[in-house]
Parts: C-alpha cells; sequence; structure tokens
C-alpha cells in the first residue's frame, strides 16, 4: 500500500468546514462595512515662543484637576441617573459563581465568566426555561427569530430559590415580551 506523505493537490474546503466558503462563483462574500471618518482639520501647529497660550499654561494646569474632577463626577451622575430610567420596570437577575442572567427593560443578557451576550427584545422570538428536575439548573433559553437559539444556566443556592425563580422570570416576561 502506497501512501503519499505530501501532496500537491490543495484540500478541496467545503461549506460544512469552511465557514468562507461561497460554493457558487454569482455569489459574493459581504463585504465589511466599515465606518468612513469625516475628515477632520488638522490642527495649526504653534510655535511655543509665540503663542499666548501656552504662556499660562502653569495657571491653566492648576485649574486642569478640578475641573476634570468635576467632569468625572457629572458623568457618574449621568450614569446612574441612566441607570435608575433603566430600573423603572421589573427586572430579573439572578447569578452563581461563574454566571448571570439578567431580564430587563433593555432585553435579556447572558454572562458566563468574561463573556457576554446581549439580546435586544426586538430580536428575540421566544424566551424559554427550563428548572432541574432533579439538581439545582436554572437554563434560560433565548430564540432569536433567525432561528438560532442562546441558552445559559446558573445554579440556584437551594431548591426552594430555584421554585421561585419561574415565577419571578414570567412576570418580567409579561411586562416586557410582546407576543405577536
Amino acid at each position: 500500500m502506497e501512501q503519499s506523505i505530501d501532496s500537491n493537490k490543495k484540500p478541496e474546503f467545503a461549506a460544512g468546514t469552511d465557514p468562507a466558503f461561497i460554493p457558487l462563483p454569482g455569489l459574493a462574500a459581504p463585504a465589511a462595512t466599515r465606518k468612513t471618518e469625516p475628515e477632520s482639520e488638522a490642527a495649526p501647529e504653534t510655535d511655543p515662543e509665540t503663542d499666548p497660550e501656552l504662556d499660562e499654561a502653569p495657571e491653566a494646569a492648576a485649574e486642569a484637576p478640578e475641573a476634570e474632577a468635576d467632569a468625572v463626577a457629572d458623568a457618574v451622575a449621568d450614569a446612574e441617573g441612566e441607570a435608575e430610567d433603566a430600573e423603572d420596570g421589573p427586572v430579573f437577575e439572578i447569578s452563581d459563581r461563574r454566571g448571570s442572567i439578567r431580564v430587563a427593560r433593555e432585553g435579556v443578557r447572558f454572562t458566563l465568566d468574561d463573556q457576554e451576550a446581549d439580546f435586544d427584545w426586538s430580536e428575540i422570538g421566544a424566551v424559554e426555561m427550563n428548572p432541574a428536575r432533579f439538581g439545582r439548573r436554572f437554563t434560560v433559553t433565548v430564540h432569536l427569530s433567525s432561528r438560532r437559539w442562546f441558552n445559559a444556566e446558573v445554579e440556584a443556592a437551594s431548591r426552594a430559590q430555584l421554585k421561585e425563580w419561574p415565577a419571578e422570570l414570567d412576570a418580567v416576561l409579561d411586562a416586557y415580551f410582546e407576543e405577536s
């Protein structure tokens, strides 16, 4: 039996092994949509010896930390205001040592370690929940309108807590999810 060690023949890729494979010559891969940045005007070069603004630099430097502190405080206040606006309706939030599930006005958010998946209500086709029959795992599955689905699991601290979660999630889904 002969076996070729190095072949000059290139392997054929198919859609099952190469997601970028396009089988028909008339089809083209979608071009990457890149946002064009507006052309910004270049800042004029300044001469440090003749520019009067540079003479006041030590005084402005003393005022800069105060202005930055005020700007940071304003940004924090705005973020808190937005958080309060987002918390107007009911929220379902559960978590364990690794992951979390949050259902709120914005949509559904799954978190696992350092990864997050956000789903807006406009793209969600259905939400399914499945409390474990024997364990303490609570699974929430989001079915998208594009025939894809994603799920997340959270482990409850006790079986009693696991029994409460479906009713809480139902209340939040009734508030935000519109059945068509």
